[in-house]
């Protein structure tokens, strides 16, 4: 005699379990994107700062090869800087970062060094003196000009309304050259009479929405638009999303002190 087997019951997942275990997949997998895509942007911010860096000892070592800072690139050629041999510069506050004269790399196919997202690396250079610092000469240009830098000595400094690093443009009163509004404001030091020589900057990953500073003021970005409106005030703040003081704002910036400028032409025996 052949036994039939006893039925078997299958349950299958009912449409309601379904919908639960693709929520349930789909954020899993949002927050591996959403971590993946942290870590690129972490990488990126990453490897400029180290573009930034290099930048920065690579116009320190050609001020040493050639007694003074390269004029920034001008925009509207190539890398080279603005005029070749320097000088007097075309582009003092909106140039880039000479990449050719330096043999600074990776550049694009005009020659201008970039950052982790193929911007152009932006480089300003101070211009004018603050007479009263200098023992003897004032001549300017002073910091490309090697003859001038080399007569004029290590006791100039740049002039009062020369390059400034504030915390940020929204404050009242509003920065303006030579002074950040608000002493608690200042990045560079507390008096900002002649501290910095150069700016270096990346614009940041958000730079193609708002690359003028009128895009960006457009934009409420504030911030960002003070570190492209070719004057002396410079912005330096962490990362920030839109809605805060100061508006969004993924800039990097670095600069060079006068202090450590001098300081490594005297120790190079280029100076006093």
């Amino acid at each position: 005699m052949q036994l039939t087997p006893a039925p078997r019951w299958q349950r299958a997942f009912t449409l309601v379990e379904l919908a639960v275990v693709l929520a349930i997949v789909g954020l899993l997998l949002g927050s591996l994107m959403y971590t993946l895509s942290a870590q690129v942007e972490q990488r990126a911010r990453e490897e400029t700062q180290r573009r930034l860096e290099q930048a920065r000892e690579a116009l320190l070592g050609y001020a040493l090869a050639h007694g003074r800072l390269p004029c920034p690139a001008s925009g509207a050629a190539t890398g080279v800087e603005s005029p070749a041999g320097g000088g007097e510069c075309t582009n003092y506050r909106d140039g880039f970062l000479p990449a050719v004269t330096l043999g600074f790399q990776p550049v694009d196919d005009q020659g201008f060094a970039v950052d982790a997202w193929n911007n152009r690396i932006r480089y300003a250079v101070a211009r004018n003196l603050n007479a009263a610092s200098c023992i003897g000469t004032s001549g300017v240009p002073h910091f490309t000009a090697a003859a001038a830098l080399k007569q004029n000595g290590m006791s100039c400094l740049p002039n009062t309304t020369e390059l400034l690093i504030c915390k940020s443009s929204a404050t009242t009163p509003a920065p303006v050259p030579g002074d950040c509004g608000l002493a608690s404001n200042t990045v560079t030091n507390s008096n900002p009479s002649g501290s910095v020589v150069a700016v270096i900057l990346s614009p940041g990953k958000n730079h193609a929405v708002a690359p003028t500073a009128v895009a960006a003021l457009a934009a409420s970005k504030p911030d960002e638009a003070a570190n492209l409106d070719n004057n002396t005030v410079f912005i330096a703040r962490t990362p920030g999303p839109a809605g805060v003081p100061g508006g969004e704002y993924d800039d990097m910036v670095i600069w060079i002190s006068v202090g450590s400028f001098y300081g490594r032409l005297a120790t190079a025996g280029i100076l006093p």
